[in-house]
């Protein structure tokens, strides 16, 4: 089967491309501009990848060989509903669906069991600690992870292996299209107004899910959040368990808690102890812009929602008391007007914060793009004393090795991809 992937290069795309050349299928794509993530599939044995996104494009690769499926990222339909490439493959009666689709036939195809994590934040991390875990105790895994590890491929199809792992996401309600073996929910707040309206739709998102599960994991809060009666299959844990900072002693807070979680999820799969477990997660490596060090005192990170941004400064804290210091690129200009209110106070904390422009996808065109300027309007007066708006230029290359060579920890929170601010720090910093 030649499987066609359109946005090859994004982070939920690009691994199950990975997985798909595993299992076997043939696999070509297309994304909008190069970026490291196409770099990193090539390499990887993924070659047939083009830049552009044309009807012609798409019409000479299917006439060299047909296209059985068309596999699209979620922001296509929603971003451009009348694509060229979406247009070719309507045209030509090519079956077409976004990726859950797709994953839920190798999932049925092979006969794996679906290890899901779902929840507002903390997905990618609690994802790759999972798959960190199977490895470490020697269970054969597939999985699909939208970061690079220094453990593993982004994506990974193994015969042997009984369970797939997958970060699944709720952006456009793609995670109620899978009916998971065990369900791990990382924390539910409320994202995507897009997509949910209310916080009590997006609730009722999570609730479905949940009901979709053989087993899960999750925090009592949120068991009471959404309102839940106990059943067999559920594990609730207290995220005021003083065990968790004791047994675990990996950097920041957050990761502590989702390492928590997966010791007990995996407990629940193999009967191991829960001790030796944590053991091995102890000694978990990392994963790529999760508080990743691109030179010393440089990091970045791809905490977008307030919960994950505070997560991620209380760690950055952890390692450099007072002296940390933040570059901040929005992720979507839409979600900086949902989240207005909880930036006021967010950066209070930091000894300096420099805004740079947004990083624009999936934009509500009727909403004014918050400039730099605007965004530090928003945040407290204390905030504002250390905020400068600023620019992705040489005044602030300047600027940062300045604060690299007082000793700050610089921290830049992007959402990564191409023309972000991740990129542009490992272009002008190098290791």
């Amino acid at each position: 089967m030649h499987v066609f992937f359109s946005g090859i290069g994004g982070s939920g795309i690009g691994p199950l491309a990975l997985v798909a050349h595993q299992a076997g299928f043939t696999v070509s794509g297309s994304d909008k501009q190069h970026n490291n993530y196409i770099g990193y599939l090539t390499q990887h044995g993924v070659t047939d990848i083009y830049v552009g996104q044309t009807y012609d494009q798409i019409a000479a690769i299917h006439a060299k060989q047909p296209i059985d499926w068309f596999v699209y990222t979620s922001a296509l339909p929603i971003e451009q509903p009348d694509a060229p490439e979406l247009r070719f493959c309507r045209d030509q009666g090519i079956r077409t669906s976004k990726r859950d689709e797709f994953i839920n036939l190798i999932l049925t195809e092979k006969q794996l069991k679906l290890v899901a994590i779902a929840g507002t934040h903390g997905k990618t991390t609690t994802t790759a600690m999972a798959v960190w875990l199977f490895k470490q105790l020697g269970v054969p895994i597939s999985y699909a992870l939208g970061a690079k590890l220094s453990f593993g491929d982004m994506g990974q199809f193994d015969t042997q292996s009984e369970y797939f792992v997958y970060e699944a996401d709720e952006f456009d309600r793609n995670f109620l299209a899978f009916q998971p073996y065990l369900s791990i929910i990382t924390g539910i707040d409320w994202d995507h107004p897009d997509i949910y309206p209310t916080r009590d739709a997006y609730n009722t998102a999570f609730r479905e899910f949940l009901q979709q599960s053989e087993q899960a994991v999750l925090w009592q809060a949120d068991f009471t959040r959404l309102g839940l009666s106990e059943t067999g299959g559920q594990l609730i844990l207290s995220e005021k368990d003083w065990r968790i900072d004791q047994s675990l002693h990996l950097p920041g807070h957050v990761n502590r808690l989702d390492a928590w979680q997966v010791a007990h999820a995996v407990h629940q799969i193999s009967g191991l102890p829960i001790e030796q477990l944590l053991e091995h997660l102890n000694r978990f490596p990392g994963v790529s812009r999760r508080f990743e060090q691109i030179v010393p005192n440089l990091y970045s990170d791809y905490a977008h929602t307030p919960p994950k941004i505070e997560g991620a400064l209380q760690l950055a804290h952890e390692v450099a008391g007072d002296h940390v210091v933040v570059v901040y690129e929005g992720l979507h200009n839409t979600r900086q007007h949902f989240i207005k209110e909880q930036l006021v106070h967010l950066f209070d904390a930091v000894k300096q914060l420099y805004i740079v422009p947004s990083y624009l996808a999936r934009e509500d065109p009727s909403l004014q793009v918050l400039s730099p300027q605007d965004l530090r309007g928003l945040l407290s007066p204390e905030a504002q004393k250390h905020t400068e708006p600023a620019q992705l230029d040489e005044t602030l290359v300047a600027n940062i090795r300045k604060h690299l060579d007082n000793d700050d920890l610089v921290l830049g929170f992007s959402a990564g991809g191409g023309g972000s601010l991740d990129e542009w720090l490992r272009k002008h910093f190098k290791a």
